[in-house]
């Protein structure tokens, strides 16, 4: 099949953030060797240098920008790429973090897989620069909202894990995008692919991971050859956010029985999520337990928020999405 024709309709999303030289290195050769591939970039304002850097690299490449005033996060970024993409005639749209690259050939694989079977969620197997596995799959514990790897299955029943695709790289048709109306809101980072992957199977979607598919992820946009399997020290916004977010979406989307359950189990988990950075790291800084301190502070303010509404019988409004905007 000529290569204009196989990206015919399909597109590639990215939400930017102080990453134009990885945009330089992961993407532009991507987009040149998949012809006739869509390619849209959202900015999310991290400085007018950066504006102005995004904006000369999508104009000599050829690609369509979203320039919003201020940073709308992960989710909302991608929601806003998506939405041009549609307007720009694409019906299939690979989702791509700046610190990830992905061949032609892998990426053409995606797009034909989604076309095939349009309410299917797709992710390729994601390594990192070592050649060592960085995501294959995964599943969220709703019995405490603990995560693990695919690797770890089959969980025993009383775990009930439910699988779930890394943001880092997926790919998507407008069918099931407009069925589950994109990224929820208030996420900001983190989770709100736990989320979009919990409402795609909601919606009667399915989820997968391209054994015949390969993306590198270079996390945070380092190159760490060699140092796959140690633990650097997060950012304090990684650590906010997926402690945050965790109490988040269990506000959202599950019974009250477990929502207890996993506030009761929030500080346990939150050190766990620390622990993600290695504990040398608090020889220098103690600003991690700050952190995770405002994020449980956060998170239980959103789980007695919305206890007190279920008690008076309602549900807080739902926070504004995607397909609301539209």
């Amino acid at each position: 099949m000529p290569e204009r024709a196989r990206f015919a309709g399909c597109a590639v999303v990215v939400v930017n953030y102080a990453s134009t030289e990885l945009l330089a290195v992961n993407l532009a050769p991507l987009a040149r060797d998949a012809e006739g591939l869509t390619v849209v970039v959202v900015d999310n304002a991290s400085s007018a240098s950066e504006r102005s850097a995004v904006s000369a690299l999508a104009g000599a490449e050829g690609w369509a920008t979203v320039l919003p005033a201020t940073n709308l996060g992960f989710g909302l970024g991608m929601n806003a790429g998506v939405e041009k993409a549609c307007e720009l005639g694409a019906d299939r749209f690979l989702l791509l973090n700046p610190d990830a690259s992905i061949g032609a050939a892998d990426a053409g694989r995606l797009f034909e897989r989604v076309a095939a079977e349009p309410l299917t969620l797709v992710s390729p197997r994601v390594l990192r620069p070592d050649g060592s596995v960085w995501f294959a799959g995964a599943d969220l514990a709703l019995a405490d909202g603990r995560m693990s790897s695919a690797a770890k299955r089959p969980q025993p029943p009383e775990r009930r894990a439910h699988p779930w695709l890394s943001g880092a790289c997926l790919c998507v048709s407008a069918e099931l995008w407009d069925r589950v109306g994109g990224f929820a809101d208030g996420y900001f980072l983190y989770w709100e692919d736990v989320e979009l992957s919990y409402r795609v199977v909601a919606v009667g979607g399915a989820l997968d991971v391209a054994a015949d598919a390969v993306a590198v992820h270079a996390e945070g946009g380092t190159q760490r050859s060699g140092q796959a399997h140690e633990s650097p020290a997060k950012s304090n916004g990684y650590y906010y956010f997926n402690i945050r977010n965790r109490l988040l979406f269990a506000a959202r989307n599950l019974g009250t029985d477990d929502l207890l359950v996993w506030r009761r189990t929030a500080w346990p988990v939150a050190w766990e999520i620390l622990l993600q950075g290695g504990r040398r790291q608090f020889l220098r800084s103690l600003r991690p337990f700050g952190a995770a301190a405002r994020a449980l502070r956060d998170g239980r303010r959103i789980v007695r928020d919305e206890m007190r509404a279920r008690a008076l019988g309602g549900r807080p409004v739902p926070e504004d999405r995607c397909a609301d905007r539209a």
